[in-house]
């Protein structure tokens, strides 16, 4: 399976301002409950088995059902490629060969080079990061618009963790760095984010139906 990218919030504050990691990602996922459906594009860079490629993808979710589709438009190599989830499999359709390679949903994580991102989880980071030891790394900008920088590094591995960039205006993210080992893996930035637009879940499974099915 090619490398895929995987990995995404509207609360407004009160007096008091977030405090620690735990609180800002508590934040986040209160913003996301009133989240039907959402979009966004990651575009940014990637270390890849050919070298450093330019990413650039669109992810469509529907978060109650762990619904995710990821689109890519770059690198040219996955240009046209779909990645389809859920939480029991990932459905990858190839545009070159007109195939669907369907794969169960831990061992397309474990395949993805990118530390074991789950597809599913990318609408919300409180969801992604559930299994990582998470620390706040920094603040920046002045009140109401503030952005915190959290780090997270996967429980039980010292090798990978995850950098989420998550601002208070709306309490989402707006960039995302996957590393490991110290090397940066991906360094993306998140726009044209969107909630409640009325995608349905029928939508983002759609894939050619005359494509062939592939169980590696």
């Amino acid at each position: 399976m090619h490398k895929t990218l995987p990995f995404l919030l509207a609360l407004t504050l009160g007096a008091a301002s977030a405090q620690s990691a735990q609180d800002i990602l508590n934040r986040v996922d209160s913003a996301q409950k009133n989240v039907k459906d959402l979009s966004f594009r990651l575009s940014g860079s990637a270390n890849m088995d050919s070298g450093k490629q330019t990413i650039d993808l669109t992810v469509k979710a529907v978060p109650a059902q762990s619904l995710a589709r990821i689109q890519f438009a770059a690198p040219d190599a996955l240009a046209d490629n779909v990645v389809v989830a859920d939480r029991k499999e990932v459905r990858q359709y190839l545009f070159l060969t007109n195939q669907i390679t369907v794969m169960p949903l831990d061992k397309a994580t474990t395949q993805s080079g990118l530390g074991n991102i789950d597809f599913t989880k990318l609408s919300n980071p409180a969801t992604l990061l559930a299994g990582y030891d998470v620390k706040l790394l920094g603040t920046s900008g002045r009140a109401g618009q503030r952005t915190f920088q959290l780090e997270a590094q996967a429980k039980g591995s010292s090798k990978d963790s995850t950098r989420v960039w998550i601002t208070e205006a709306g309490w989402r993210p707006t960039r995302v760095q996957l590393l490991s080992s110290g090397k940066t893996l991906a360094d993306l930035t998140v726009s044209n984010y969107k909630t409640n637009s009325g995608l349905s879940a029928a939508s983002l499974r759609q894939l050619p139906k005359s494509a062939q099915i592939v169980r590696p």
